[in-house]
């Protein structure tokens, strides 16, 4: 039976992926199907393997992470990528998040907390460490988003933006919605337009700063 979850690997320090190895071999819906040791590999081993997560570093040789993530999400829009980095500045941050990583953990988090992160990338849902998702709502709360398009959100997309925050998935919106997964993608991707956001963990902190969802209710 093969695992629920594939894992491509990057870092440039072969004691990390040597750890990370060994975690993701004590989780039998986890497979670690490849591993990189710098930006170009990891951008040519997730096309030859198709991962379903992707774990990378920022800080690598030949190319840097966020380049990287960019000509993966060229490659595959539907890629998934969790950035595990030590580095929580503004400038690592706010640009690998905009490139299309859904997740941003420290490598001070705990082996739960990282398991359970790739578990919720995997299923569509945003994971943040604390300290980033704090510099996310302050950078809303400055108001540096760009304003609404001409048209408002619709009742329905208000109702969508809501469950995105509160973590669930396409398909979980499209049941609770009574509604189909290809709906919802069109109503988030009308979100996404309308509030010039480029993905929807950027949408779920808007939805958090505009009182249309709660941390309560994630």
């Amino acid at each position: 039976m093969s695992a629920e979850i594939r894992i491509l690997i990057a870092d440039d320090h072969a004691v990390v992926r040597e750890g990370l190895r060994a975690l993701i071999d004590t989780e039998p819906q986890m497979e670690l199907v490849g591993e990189a040791a710098d930006g170009v590999e990891v951008v040519q081993k997730s096309a030859a393997v198709n991962p379903d997560v992707i774990l990378l570093d920022l800080v690598m040789p030949r190319k840097g992470g966020i380049e990287a993530i960019r000509e993966i999400k060229e490659e595959n829009p539907r890629a998934r990528i969790l950035v595990l980095t030590s580095f929580a500045e503004d400038e690592k941050v706010f640009p690998a998040i905009k490139a299309g990583a859904q997740g941003y953990l420290l490598k001070d988090s705990s082996p739960r907390e990282l398991l359970q992160a790739i578990r919720d990338i995997h299923h569509g849902q945003p994971s943040m460490h604390p300290t980033i998702a704090r510099k996310l709502m302050r950078e809303i709360q400055r108001g540096s988003e760009l304003p609404l398009a001409e048209e408002p959100l619709t009742e329905r997309e208000v109702e969508v933006l809501s469950l995105v925050a509160q973590g669930f998935t396409n398909q979980e919106i499209a049941d609770k919605l009574f509604v189909s997964e290809r709906t919802v993608r069109t109503h988030v991707s009308n979100i996404l337009s309308k509030l010039h956001l480029a993905n929807r963990t950027l949408a779920a902190l808007y939805a958090l700063r505009k009182g249309l969802a709660s941390l309560d209710d994630t």
